[in-house]
Order: C-alpha cells, then structure tokens, then sequence
C-alpha cells in the first residue's frame, strides 16, 4: 500500500453560507441568517464596493478543488461572477452541530469532537466579569486592579484604554461574543512573559470557578506611550482541552507525526501535539506549513490554521482586504500540490464564518467547504451535504488507518 500522510488546512472564518440554525446565533444584534462570507466578499468584488472598480473575485485553484460546487450545495448557486470550470479534486459542504460558533467548537468538531455541552459567556454589560473572579485573579497576580472589564473589540480597546494601560501598567481585561477572557497588554512596558504568566493564572482561576470558558487569550501588542497601538504576532491561547480523543490525539497516540502550525496547539490545548510551529501572518504560516510537510513522516498528520482571514479582516469587517488575502492564499496553492507524495490527501475546510458584510464584529454561523486532493483519489466527486464537521476528521482518520474518532462518517 502506498504510504500515506494528511495535511489539514483550515481557512479561519470562510464560512460559505448561513447553516440551518443561524437564527438562534447572532451578530451585532443581528441574527445570522442570511449571512454569507464567501458570497458577499463575491459580491462586492463584483460590483466594486470592495475596491472601487468591479471584477470577480479569483480564486481558480481552490474553484479547481470544487470551491464554487461546495458553494453550489449550501446556496443553490455559484458564487456572483463565477462560472463553472473543470475539478481535481472531490468537494462538500458542511455544517455544524456544536453549541459554539466559535473556533474550539469548530475545530474540535473538526477533529471528531464536536461540542456538545453550553460555553459559558460573559454578559453585554459594563463590569461584565464576576467581582470574584477579578479579585481572585488579582489576589494571585499581586496586581491591584485591571482595565476594561467589558466587551470590545481588539482595536477598539487599545485606541480607548491602550495610553492608561501605559500609564497605569494595569492589564485591559476585555470579552467578546465567544467564550473568551482576554488579556492585552503591552509587550515592552508590561513584559510578554509578565502577560503570559498573568493569562496562566487566569486559567486557573476560570476553570476553578465552575464556568466553561473557551479561552483565556493574551493580547500583546507595541506602540509608543500615547499610541499608536498595534496589536503582535506574540498571541497565545490558553485553552480548556478537548473533552475525547481528537484525530490529532489519535495520530500522537500512534506513535505518528501531529504536527500543529500557527495556533493549532492552543486551540487543542497542547494534547495530540508531537510539534507546535508557531507562526504569524499568511506568508509565514504558508512557509511553515510546506516546512513541515517535508518533515512529516509516512502516516503523519500536518495541521494548519490561517488565522488572518479571521483576526485581520473578518473581525474588522475589511471586505476588501478580505477577498485579496483569499487570492493570495489560492495563488499559494501550487507550491503545496507539487509537494504531495502520491499518498497525500490534502483537505482544505474552515472553522466558522465571520461575513465582513454582516453588522458587528463576530463570527458568524455558517456551513463551510470541505475539499479533498489527492493522487489517490478517483474522478472529481461530489460528497454532499455533511451534517458535522465531524465527517472530515473521520475520513482523515480511515485515510491514515488511525483508530476512528468519537464521531462523523467518513466520507470515502
């Protein structure tokens, strides 16, 4: 049998088109339904909202892998400006069924756990943060007091608070829409492993308390006293571990390579991880990736989040710059097929939506794309509509010959 090995990318927050529960989630007081990321950044292109002058968005690698029929599945239609053309590769749709639009929920599910229990989430009030919490934190810590202590976005937060976290040297404490304690602070002035510690502490605390937070993510960024402020590629996720063994867990287990680029190892918690391969920025995650392909061994698994299309232009709603870090990442794609070995099964899928059209600044429920490449794959296939993410990480699981995940079916 030829020796086999996967690479698992996923597109962060290229959601393809509202799920069937999208009106019980919602987005700047807006429910979900009817948002749709890959079809509006389309739209945009085609009309010249997005940048000044109309034209299609181009993305005719990943349209080759079945792109614009995954698309087809979940809308009923290509996406605006787009034709069919001939494919490579084998193609679905899917959605999830975890409680979470979050990134755990959708990577977990991806990985053959879904999330099946409630996150806890902090309330949209000033002072969103439990008194006790905040004091326990600081009892810790030995730092008296904090800033923030409600919703925000990351760039909002540091434009409003950035020059008196300076100032006072107190952390800006902040949340979202998901399950998040986040934590900025300046690198220089603060300390990056000052912050880290803090994140720690934190953790324990929150997972001491009794509440399901997701994450506890610190948020280190630069600038000079009275700002600007930019946020830095020193991001860490300090995350609760999954609750089953995922298909990176099973990999590890069997003595095979698992190895995680850009913020795949916080996302799991560190467990299933044999190499953590941390990374900022597209170009390079894309360089850390192909690295690591060339190291992983027969029967290994490589994984790899693509987080700027959610951190840098969903969560900023920058429409634009959206749809042009999508063509730089289809651009991108050769490099990595002339790298496959003949066993190699390449799937390219996302976590969640997050429609840089849609009001507010989360993430978005939405069905995502699921797309296969191999030498070993048959004629072009159309795998349908799957009813989890789950379905993806078991047919990578029967594709390695691993022992199966907790739950999906394998799609061939």
């Amino acid at each position: 049998m030829t020796p086999r090995r996967a690479i698992l990318i996923v597109m962060d927050s290229f959601g393809i088109g509202a799920g069937p529960d999208a009106h019980k989630f919602e987005t700047g007081g807006c429910p979900d339904s009817g948002s749709d990321t890959l079809g509006h950044i389309a739209e945009s292109f085609l009309n010249g909202s997005a940048l000044g002058t109309a034209r299609p968005l181009r993305l005719p690698n990943l349209q080759s892998l079945g792109l614009a029929e995954s698309y087809r599945i979940s809308r009923g239609k290509l996406p605006a400006g787009w034709t069919p053309r001939d494919l490579t590769g084998h193609f679905a749709c899917a959605e999830s069924i975890s409680t979470g639009k979050d990134t755990p929920s959708g990577h977990w599910e991806i990985a053959g756990v879904p999330v099946r229990f409630d996150w806890n989430y902090f309330p949209k009030k000033p002072d969103c943060f439990p008194a006790e919490i905040l004091s326990e934190i600081s009892r810790r810590s030995g730092i008296e007091g904090s800033l923030g202590n409600r919703h925000a976005s990351g760039t909002e937060i540091l434009e409003t608070l950035g020059a008196e976290h300076f100032r006072t040297g107190l952390p800006i404490f902040y949340t979202s829409a998901d399950s998040v304690f986040q934590i900025a602070c300046h690198e220089e002035s603060f300390g990056l492993e000052r912050l880290y510690a803090l994140c720690k502490t934190a953790r324990a605390v929150l997972d001491q308390s009794g509440l399901k937070i997701g994450r506890v993510i610190a948020r280190p960024f630069q600038g000079p006293p009275a700002g600007p402020f930019q946020r830095t590629g020193n991001r860490h996720d300090y995350a609760v571990p999954p609750p089953a063994p995922t298909l990176l867990q099973r990999a590890a287990d069997a003595g095979r390579d698992s190895i995680g680029v850009g913020k795949i190892a916080d996302i799991y918690a560190h467990t299933g991880i044999t190499e953590e391969v941390r990374a900022s920025g597209h170009e390079a995650l894309w360089n850390e990736t192909l690295s690591a392909l060339d190291r992983c061994r027969d029967g290994g698994l490589v994984m790899a989040n693509f987080v700027d299309f959610d951190a840098v232009f969903g969560h900023r709603r920058d429409t634009a710059g959206y749809g042009l870090a999508l063509e730089e990442f289809d651009a991108c794609l050769p490099e990595l097929a002339a790298k496959l070995r003949p066993g190699d099964l390449l799937c390219i899928t996302a976590d969640h939506g997050n429609d840089p059209t849609w009001p507010g600044t989360d993430h978005t429920r939405e069905r995502v794309p699921v797309l296969f490449h191999s030498a070993g794959l048959a004629a072009p296939r159309n795998l349908g509509l799957r009813r989890t993410f789950a379905d993806t990480g078991q047919t990578l699981a029967r594709w390695l010959s691993l022992p199966a995940v907790p739950e999906g079916t394998a799609m061939f």
